[in-house]
């Protein structure tokens, strides 16, 4: 995509449009939307994994939305009718539910090089509401017209498998980590999955950028602030991590999984 393609801003603090297709001109939409063959989103997209040039060029009927989304501002919230899956092409995203009681809880997070969205694939309304950690830039991916062309092409088909599988997998992670791990083991997990996902797009995997807050942590983890803060003082005293604000060092990986043997005080 040229870098002059301009952008759909979502406004500070207002909720974006449950379809940004349909919430589009058609003149606007001409101007920020792109074909799969000529976005820069290739190495992560959905639409882009593994396709032959005849595949290629079947794909550019599906039609791909750029939009940036602030620090703090909702991709799409709970309730919202489901229309698209969201590639992150630079960003972080936290997404949370509300729980009976009325506490946010929040469910999980979602980084460059991973994909949004699949929450609301079952009943067609989101499950949970999604805020941007930073100002991000997403690529809208129109779930209906994917649908279809997936049919056409086996292995888009499988990659939409594959990739679906990848988040049930992860979902099964969080239950076996909420539901049998004390709080350092927990806090190892996080640390360790962290690591394996950023590795997984092209980063480092021992030094990166904490996006999340303590409490926000806390949350994902079923942990108390103060018991994650002292877990995280634990670790860079024995070593294991270098902390400096949300600057965090892998010190010692293989010290760090030992703590999932170790006896707790």
């Amino acid at each position: 995509m040229a870098t002059n393609t301009p952008l759909r801003i979502i406004s500070p603090l207002r909720r974006a449009p449950p379809d940004a297709a349909a919430a589009l001109e058609p003149g606007e939409m001409a101007r920020i939307s792109t074909m799969c063959s000529t976005c820069n989103l290739r190495e992560l997209c959905v639409t882009c994994c593994g396709l032959t040039r005849s595949e290629m060029d079947a794909a550019d009927r599906l039609v791909i939305i750029r939009s940036r989304v602030r620090r703090g501002e909702s991709l799409y919230r709970a309730g919202d009718r489901f229309s698209s899956l969201y590639a992150v092409r630079n960003g972080f995203f936290k997404s949370t539910a509300v729980l009976e009681n009325g506490r946010d809880q929040m469910t999980g997070f979602t980084m460059t090089g991973e994909v949004l969205g699949m929450d609301g694939i079952g009943p067609e309304r989101h499950t949970c509401s999604t805020i941007a950690l930073e100002d991000s830039d997403v690529r809208a991916i129109p779930f209906a017209r994917l649908q279809a062309l997936a049919h056409e092409i086996p292995s888009l088909q499988r990659h939409f498998h594959r990739m679906m599988s990848t988040e049930i997998v992860r979902e099964q992670g969080v239950m076996l980590l909420l539901g049998s791990m004390n709080a350092e083991e927990r806090v190892v997990i996080f640390l360790l999955n962290l690591s394996q996902r950023f590795a997984a797009h092209g980063f480092s995997p021992s030094e990166f950028n904490l996006r999340l807050t303590r409490e926000e942590i806390g949350s994902y983890l079923s942990l108390k602030l103060e018991t994650v803060s002292r877990t995280f003082s634990k670790f860079q005293e024995e070593g294991l991590i270098g902390v400096q604000q949300k600057f965090i060092r892998i010190l010692d990986r293989a010290g760090l999984e030992r703590v999932m043997v170790r006896e707790p005080d």
